[in-house]
């Protein structure tokens, strides 16, 4: 029986490179940020549902949808964010099922999830078992506005869109504090795992 992991953060928390940590564990890792991307592509259904809801505009030239317009609207409009994630999130999670399925039917033992918005989208039922990777605040808001080159109040309003990592560490099974060292926090994912039964290999 396969155990399912659901891997969350917070934006620039450092979620990223813990999956890559377990992706190099050889553990299969099922981007969501990945799925919601193909979601949107030409001719899904979800691109003609948000072409619909918020018109050409948010499309480029070619036709693709520009995430960086369609993003603006967004993070500054909670009512914008909650009709796209209504397209989006659906077309996310029926893409990702059917990667779990897949996985279980090669007879992997662990399958990670990597969802940023786990505990907002309320996807915990997606999976057994919860990690978060977790920074403080003010590392958190130095390190998008270094990694995205963006002003203090944008990335403010980025932070403010999703839950505070503090209320998610209640929610987690287990939480990976990533102020420190990239070393420090690989050795806290193998002893999670660990814990959990899982041995790795490097």
């Amino acid at each position: 029986m396969s155990l399912v992991i659901g891997l969350t953060g917070g934006i620039a928390s450092g979620k990223s490179t813990v999956s890559n940590m377990l992706k190099e564990m050889n553990l299969t890792v099922i981007d969501a940020d990945v799925e919601a991307r193909l979601a949107v592509e030409k001719g899904e259904p979800a691109y003609q549902k948000i072409v619909a809801e918020f018109g050409d505009d948010v499309l480029q030239s070619n036709g693709e949808i520009d995430r960086v317009k369609l993003g603006s609207i967004i993070f500054h409009n909670v009512e914008k964010r909650q009709l796209l994630n209504s397209i989006v999130h659906p077309e996310v999670r029926k893409r990702m099922n059917n990667q779990v399925e897949a996985a279980r039917g090669r007879g992997e033992q662990v399958i990670v999830l990597d969802i940023p918005l786990l505990f907002e989208s309320k996807l915990t039922h997606m999976v057994e078992k919860t990690v978060l990777v977790y920074v403080d605040r003010d590392i958190q808001l130095k390190r998008l506005m270094e990694r995205n080159n963006l002003s203090m109040q944008d990335a403010e309003a980025r932070i403010k869109s999703q839950m505070p990592l503090s209320e998610k560490v209640a929610l987690a099974d287990a939480v990976i504090n990533n102020n420190g060292s990239i070393a420090e926090t690989k050795e806290q994912v193998i002893e999670v795992l660990k814990s959990w039964g899982i041995t790795t290999r490097d």
